[in-house]
């Protein structure tokens, strides 16, 4: 099964933004945090050049799946938090954030920020899909 390596870009005058919607948890920060850049009922949904560059990527840091990510125009990205710190939560999920490398299937990965499986039922291993008992109803 894939990782779900597959991103959409939206690119904008000072950065750009990608999702991958099978990692997405729904945790919301996005729609919550830049309603006027992240809505769900319109096309494209994402729409980078409705806000300052750092006040997005401040709000695409606090995806706690890394389904969202930027990078900046000038060449600047997410720099990982540190020390590195795994949480589990109420569900089971492992939240992590920090420099990461993951191991999938497609070999390892670059990661900031992730949400693991806790149960071992997931179809995008090592990631959490909602799939199993930790993500039924998770509390980030």
């Amino acid at each position: 099964m894939s990782s779900g390596t597959e991103r959409k870009s939206y690119d904008g005058r000072s950065i750009t933004v990608t999702f991958e919607g099978r990692r997405c948890l729904h945790a919301a920060e996005c729609v919550q945090g830049l309603p006027e850049v992240f809505d769900t009922g319109r096309r494209p949904w994402i729409r980078p050049d409705g806000a300052e560059a750092d006040r997005l990527a401040e709000v695409v840091r606090r995806c706690p799946s890394g389904a969202l990510q930027y990078e900046l125009v000038d060449g600047g990205a997410e720099i990982p938090d540190e020390p590195s710190r795994i949480t589990r939560n109420s569900t089971g999920q492992l939240v992590v954030r920090g420099k990461l490398s993951v191991d999938t299937p497609e070999g390892p990965r670059a990661e900031t920020r992730t949400v693991l499986c806790g149960c071992g039922q997931s179809g995008l291993q090592p990631y959490c899909d909602h799939a199993g008992p930790c993500g039924q109803t998770p509390r980030f």
